[in-house]
């Protein structure tokens, strides 16, 4: 199934659309603040005693801006402000931790930013013990604990430590190795750096390696592209994501400090997505999904053989239908058919905490028809398929009947060539899984619905 992808540049152009990533169903600009931290207390009371955790810790702070970077990050060389975070953060940690005191063990956990290596390895050492005695996690054998890292911010020693604290997992950004392209975002990392970087990781007994590259930046063409294909190719990490660059200075402050036209046009943008698929596969990745791909041994690879991957906000996983509670500023948590997000300013998420509440500042509870679409939309995204049979004796009901508008418009993908209806069965071809958004928007019954909250409607990044 997952080992055919076809790129398809005339069919790209023409398709291609604002849509949403997926990372969730409902997409989060339908989070209202109707949704009250006791609405969150009340799911996580109401879920089934001893069910697996996820968790997702948000590190916020950076040393150096990112020009091109969209993630919710503070900027700043003030370690004291980091200091007076970790305490809040714990403290939050206390509040969810009573939340979920039946709950089971933690087999997932996310350290995101931000920079996490910007704690010292004293915090890290401070915030996991602290974490290690509001939960039980699972042994690191068998759970999944991953930490995004800036190689410019670590070196050998801080990676060893970092799987002593219990780090099985390692992701860092690469975007380019090109020094024009690096200086032109305000990110100089030289190859040597991230080499060693990942040579310390395989040393360390991490389990997997994952790289970040983005293509679309200023002064990137294919002859850039090719180069850091080389060269990321030839270190072997266990992932990689190919991140489309979607330039919206209007949304995105740090973003103004890109010249438009700097940028690659949209014909050279293409190219750079085509040779990354024709490099990447022909080296034995396995295009996984939107961004992804990973060598055809690693864990996502074979969830996905195995019909289970899952999607969730930190993208595909192999722990399917976890609780994800999520803690720090801005923050997602998906628990027991809800959606909650964290205060997204260190001033509100203080405030919050100060006065004993959970910080939350919006969120949802899913209806039937919400968690129907979810599934379906999971299946799509994770297995380019559909069992339509299956999904319809797990909902109880009639697929065809239930979503009869939503198959009259898969009919005209289908003349399009990115799916193929059969019976019981819709099958997304070679040529339209890199448009996979595309079929799933199909389904997603808020698109083109009035916003929940007025003027809070996000720009989506097109599909490609």
């Amino acid at each position: 199934m997952q080992d055919k992808l076809e790129f398809d540049p005339e069919l790209i152009t023409r398709m291609s659309r604002q849509g949403p990533r997926y990372t969730s169903y409902p997409t989060a600009d339908r989070f209202t603040p109707a949704f009250t931290a006791a609405d969150a207390a009340a799911a996580a009371g109401a879920g089934a005693p001893g069910r697996p955790l996820s968790l997702y810790v948000h590190i916020p702070f950076c040393q150096s801006l990112c020009y091109y970077c969209a993630c919710n990050k503070i900027i700043t060389h003030d370690r004291a402000k980091a200091s007076r975070y970790l305490g809040y953060l714990m403290r939050e940690i206390d509040m969810q931790a009573r939340q979920f005191a039946d709950g089971g063990l933690v087999e997932q956990l996310h350290f995101g930013g931000g920079t996490p290596t910007y704690l010292s390895d004293a915090q890290m050492d401070e915030l996991l013990g602290h974490m290690r005695r509001r939960f039980a996690f699972a042994p690191g054998d068998t759970g999944e604990y991953s930490i995004e890292i800036d190689p410019r911010t670590v070196d050998p020693a801080r990676i060893r430590t970092l799987r002593r604290q219990g780090f099985n997992r390692l992701s860092l950004g690469v975007q380019d190795f090109d020094e024009h392209v690096q200086r032109a975002v305000n990110r100089l990392q030289p190859e040597s750096m991230t080499r060693e970087a990942i040579a310390a990781a395989r040393e360390a007994g991490f389990r997997s390696v994952s790289v970040d590259l983005i293509y679309g930046l200023p002064f990137q063409d294919l002859h850039t592209m090719a180069a850091t294909l080389d060269k990321v190719i030839a270190l072997s990490p266990d992932r990689l994501s190919v991140y489309n660059y979607a330039h919206m200075p209007q949304l995105f402050k740090a973003q103004k400090l890109i010249r438009d036209e700097d940028l690659p046009d949209g014909a050279t943008k293409l190219a750079m997505l085509g040779l990354c698929i024709e490099r990447l596969c022909a080296a034995g990745y396995v295009y996984i999904g939107m961004d992804h791909f990973a060598k055809p041994d690693d864990e996502l690879a074979r969830a996905q053989r195995a019909g289970t991957l899952h999607r969730n906000f930190q993208g595909y996983s192999t722990h399917a239908e976890l609780d994800m509670l999520a803690c720090g500023v801005s923050a997602i948590s998906a628990v027991n058919g809800t959606y909650s997000q964290n205060e997204k300013s260190l001033e509100a998420y203080y405030a919050r905490i100060d006065a004993g509440e959970l910080p939350v500042a919006r969120g949802m509870a899913l209806t039937v028809d919400d968690l129907l679409r979810r599934d379906l939309i999971q299946k799509l995204m994770c297995d380019f398929a559909l069992d339509t049979a299956a999904l319809g004796a797990r909902w109880e009901i009639d697929i065809a009947s239930y979503f009869a508008p939503e198959f009259a418009k898969l009919a005209e993908l289908e003349q399009d060539g990115l799916v193929e209806l059969r019976p019981a069965r819709l099958q997304v071809s070679a040529r339209g899984r890199l448009l996979i958004r595309n079929v799933c928007m199909v389904f997603d019954n808020y698109m083109g619905k009035p916003d929940a909250v007025p003027l809070q409607r996000v720009q989506y990044s097109r599909t490609i």
